[in-house]
């Protein structure tokens, strides 16, 4: 018979030989894919932004609850007050024992805030 080895011992030290370089070639491609993917993979896109929103949503939020529990002007000009809510809820049950009262001062406020304010006169009239 001929055959491709001549003895057991050559034809096993080929195949052993065969498959550790189709292995080493398979690692050795794995590897390069990793790191191609690696170094070739852009950021994500909008990261900067996202990060942005996420602080300007932290700093809106913060705003937000300090409005709600902090006394202060939303409009000095016509004496509109902001009260916490605790307090402006205390004030409305007093206020509402007596519907028609507080109808009436309810309607009154809202004028009062929704009034055209006099317009100041210009420095070059």
């Amino acid at each position: 018979m001929n055959s491709c080895c001549d003895s057991e011992t050559k034809c096993c030290g080929r195949k052993c030989g065969v498959i550790i370089a189709v292995v080493g070639a398979v690692l050795i491609f794995a590897a390069l894919v990793w790191v191609t993917r690696k170094y070739t993979t852009p950021a994500p896109l909008g990261a900067e932004r996202a990060a942005e929103r996420a602080k300007a949503l932290a700093e809106l939020t913060a705003a937000e609850t300090d409005a709600l529990n902090t006394v202060g002007y939303v409009d000095a000009a016509r004496g509109t007050v902001r009260l916490p809510i605790a307090e402006a809820m205390k004030l409305a049950e007093q206020q509402w024992k007596d519907p028609a009262k507080a109808r009436a001062d309810l309607i009154a406020r809202v004028e009062k805030a929704t009034a055209k304010l006099p317009e100041k006169p210009s420095q070059y009239e």
